[in-house]
């Protein structure tokens, strides 16, 4: 028996079934195995069930960060952000034998550039809205990775009781209906001494907020394929200011328009304070269209302040281990009390 099937009491495995499960808040939601994974039957938002659809088609294109190159960028981003760059703090954090919930798992390639080969010594269960979580079931059989996976809303989840020693979720609760919530229902799902890892977005410069969400928007009503090809003409202008590798000099704060003095790349001043067209000259322009994609796709994307975060840990019962804030997002390592 392995390590789902200890913590999804009295599910029936038989293809196509129905099951009424609780999460931890008492709430019953319908469940069903489907290709052998069991899915929630949809019972989502609309800005939800956009996200789940939007996230599905964007992890379907591997080839725009299946590559070695990108695993390696993103796996000393997440150990830099949340670690201080020191595997061996990773593997304190989150140690061999633990029970460790990858809340938003997409395809699984935060989780597997993070832990590395270290995964194979945790009990990983991966849950994603989308269904990207047989993209990840796929990828884990492919690298010979142990893991389980189940498709519902992080809120839905059908765990009765904490049993969770690490509970990881890599920019994901900014995309659900709320951060508040999300942290909250996700931090029951621990037990007493527990932690959570995760990262949502910081608030940028306010010309930055406006055209992210314009761009948002006009997205809205097209196919997730007519969204990719939309911000493609975005990436490519992205590219072609960070090709130019101009630095200029800002000759003093503008703080109504959070612009502050020095000199930036000329590419930085754009994407910190007018809009977000990622670069990077090692990537390829279907991997900056991707993180583009992943960006503007979703409709909820929200972003947050480091005072609402530690508010938000304060009133829920977490302790913060660790607090560390970029331009981009806040990341955060928190213990769950006792009481």
């Amino acid at each position: 028996m392995g390590y789902f099937d200890d913590v999804v009491s009295e599910y029936s495995e038989k293809e196509g079934d129905i099951k009424e499960l609780k999460n931890i808040n008492g709430e019953i939601f319908r469940f069903k195995v489907q290709n052998g994974l069991l899915r929630e039957v949809n019972s989502y938002s609309g800005t939800q069930e956009q996200t789940k659809l939007g996230f599905g088609f964007k992890w379907k294109q591997s080839s725009t960060y299946e590559s070695s190159h990108m695993r390696d960028v993103i796996q000393a981003w997440l150990l830099e952000k949340y670690f201080d760059g020191d595997k061996e703090k990773a593997r304190t954090v989150i140690p061999s034998g633990c029970h460790f919930l990858d809340a938003g798992c997409g395809a699984g390639l935060s989780a597997m550039a993070l832990l590395g080969e270290h995964i194979n010594h945790i009990s990983y269960l991966g849950v994603d809205i989308s269904d990207a979580v047989d993209v990840a079931k796929m990828r884990f059989y492919e690298k010979g990775i142990k893991g389980e996976f189940i498709q519902a809303d992080l809120g839905h989840l059908p765990f009765e009781k904490p049993m969770f020693d690490v509970i990881f979720s890599e920019g994901v609760l900014h995309h659900t209906d709320s951060t508040k919530e999300a942290i909250r229902n996700l931090s029951k799902l621990l037990l007493p001494g527990g932690r959570f890892v995760f990262y949502v977005y910081a608030k940028k410069s306010p010309i930055r907020e406006f055209c992210d969400d314009y761009i948002r928007q006009y997205l809205c009503g097209q196919t997730d394929e007519q969204a990719w090809e939309e911000l493609m003409p975005l990436t490519r202008l992205g590219k072609a200011i960070g090709d130019l590798n101009i630095e200029i000099e800002v000759p003093c704060d503008i703080h109504y328009l959070g612009i502050k003095k020095g000199k930036i790349n000329i590419q930085r001043l754009f994407y910190w304070n007018i809009f977000k067209a990622f670069y990077r000259p090692d990537f390829s322009l279907e991997e900056m269209n991707h993180i583009n994609y992943d960006w503007y796709r979703p409709l909820n994307c929200h972003r947050h302040t480091p005072d609402e975060i530690e508010l938000w840990c304060q009133e829920i019962g977490l302790r913060l281990e660790r607090l560390f804030v970029e331009e981009a997002g806040i990341s955060v390592i928190a213990v769950k009390g006792n009481g």
